[in-house]
């Protein structure tokens, strides 16, 4: 996969920079919410004040972003691979996706086994492992999704797209209004194939709309995102048909054209979209690595004293985030290649070079 440039300005490279960005804050933010939901909001706060609770209201805001976005971003690189042959699309997208979720299932099954206690869903027996294999996936849907993602798209290449994108709505609304059985991570699954066509189809329009972002466009775009979330809190209306995905949709193009705007800022850029480019890693490791912790951090920070307890509410949820990408990447320097990609070479494109280190998860 080609090497993104954001510095050089080249703009061959540079268009696509807001992508990268996009990634790279989209990944921030789901290793934010895992940190927040399974390991801050379990502490025992002994002490009072509204920061622990701030701290889940923010991360609830941005659920119709990060993972839309991350597909829509997906969807957007995915252009030219749906174009190719079946077998090529088999090996290169859905059999890596499929044997990169297998493999981290695995990996997160047998780390997980030692903390019980933490609160994300684990196989604790070879039912419940083949189950989350091939129809209810853990917590590393995302590559299981995309695999499906990709055969859908291959298939339906030649449906109108208005229609494919109909089908897509009407599934992301029945899912999310809770007219079909979603257990444990397959809502997920049946609520983003929309986002992934949507890049998949605009393709030019999302380039245009990072292209000729503005600070006026942005706020135009936030008040609605911020009413809707507004209606969504008031009534409780997660629930009403269509809406969910509505808000997420307005959410994508809030996100998109904030990362067009981010582009505009080089050392910032520089920083989110080298994050953005290896994702993959992030994705994979940042959930057992938090386990570890968590098991580690739990009962001292619960027994901590008011002092370390404050500042712990202010700062924890941006330092482990932090701490947990940068193990994430550090890790990623010394493992092995073939538990991030496909071994043997199989998931170079036929006639090109396989690359090396680098496998995104918003595939290209």
């Amino acid at each position: 996969m080609q090497e993104t440039g954001v510095a050089n300005g080249t703009p061959a490279l540079s268009r696509v920079a807001w992508a990268d960005v996009a990634k790279g804050v989209c990944i921030l933010l789901v290793v934010l919410w895992h940190v927040l939901m399974k390991h801050y909001l379990q502490i025992h706060w002994h002490i009072g004040g509204q920061v622990k609770g701030a701290w889940g209201t923010f991360g609830e805001q941005l659920l119709p972003l990060r993972m839309p976005l991350f597909f829509a971003v997906s969807g957007f690189f995915a252009v030219r691979a749906v174009q190719r042959t079946w077998p090529e699309v088999l090996r290169t997208k859905v059999a890596k996706f499929y044997y990169l979720y297998a493999l981290w299932l695995v990996i997160h099954t047998v780390i997980l086994a030692f903390v019980p206690d933490f609160g994300t869903e684990s196989a604790d027996g070879p039912l419940k492992f083949v189950a989350q294999l091939f129809i209810t996936p853990s917590n590393l849907w995302y590559l299981y999704a995309l695999a499906l993602y990709f055969v859908i798209a291959r298939a339906t290449r030649r449906v109108p797209p208005w229609l494919v994108l109909a089908a897509a709505f009407a599934l992301s609304a029945t899912a999310s209004a809770g007219l079909i059985p979603i257990p444990g991570d397959r809502a997920g699954v049946y609520q983003n194939l929309v986002f992934f066509l949507a890049g998949l189809y605009g393709k030019t329009i999302i380039e245009k709309l990072a292209a000729q972002a503005t600070w006026l466009r942005l706020a135009l775009i936030a008040v609605p995102y911020a009413v809707l979330l507004a209606v969504v809190a008031v009534f409780d209306a997660k629930t009403w048909f269509g809406l969910w995905p509505l808000v997420s949709g307005v959410a994508i193009l809030l996100g998109v054209t904030a990362a067009g705007l981010v582009t505009r800022f080089d050392r910032l850029t520089t920083a989110l979209a080298s994050i953005g480019r290896r994702t993959l890693p992030i994705y994979v490791m940042h959930m057992p690595l938090l386990a570890l912790l968590h098991a580690a951090l739990l009962k001292p920070l619960s027994a901590a004293g008011a002092t370390t307890q404050l500042i712990t509410q202010l700062v924890e949820p941006i330092v482990l985030t932090a701490l947990l990408a940068w193990l994430c990447l550090f890790l990623y320097r010394y493992l092995p290649k073939a538990l991030f990609d496909l071994p043997f070479g199989l998931a170079a494109s036929r006639g090109a070079a396989p690359t090396h280190r680098r496998t995104p998860v918003a595939s290209r």
